[in-house]
């Protein structure tokens, strides 16, 4: 095990996270002009997440990034976490850095009363189910074109 340490981004991280998404598996190709309204609305506190960097002294690049969002459910009797992307930099794999990451995503969780943590799996469940997640939904999605206008919402 290196000296490995779990952080909130913070400003100046930008560059680093982005080199990090650009190694997720993407059903989009990430667009940086996007990526650089999205997180600078999450560091100003416009959207409810947790953003946790694994940084290690030993190494200038970043080991990985967890990114969760929480909200109240109704039927969770409170809030609710989802973990939407979990990236390890693929130099550093094999240093239980994906590890480090759930873990103290779990700490975050139960610091700010969350009743559950989800995650999709589909690709990751041996991993997940080491960690002490169990199955209970199967994972689907539909994407939206991008050009399409603000949907409205009736009373």
């Amino acid at each position: 095990m290196t000296d490995a340490v779990i952080r909130e981004a913070r400003p100046g991280d930008e560059d680093a996270i982005f080199d990090l998404v650009q190694q997720l598996g993407h059903a989009f190709t990430p667009d940086r002009a996007a990526y650089d309204v999205t997180i600078a609305e999450y560091f100003a506190g416009a959207h409810p997440t947790v953003l946790l960097l694994v940084v290690d002294d030993g190494s200038p690049r970043l080991g990985g990034y967890a990114l969760t969002t929480i909200v109240p459910l109704l039927a969770t009797n409170g809030p609710s976490a989802q973990l939407q992307e979990i990236a390890v930099d693929e130099a550093a794999r094999g240093r239980n850095y994906g590890t480090l990451l759930v873990r103290a995503v779990e700490a975050a969780c139960e610091e700010r009363g969350v009743t559950q943590l989800t995650v999709a799996s589909r690709r990751a469940g041996g991993f997940y189910d080491r960690l002490g997640f169990s199955d209970a939904a199967e994972y689907m999605r539909r994407f939206f074109p991008p050009d399409r206008g603000a949907a409205r919402v009736l009373p």
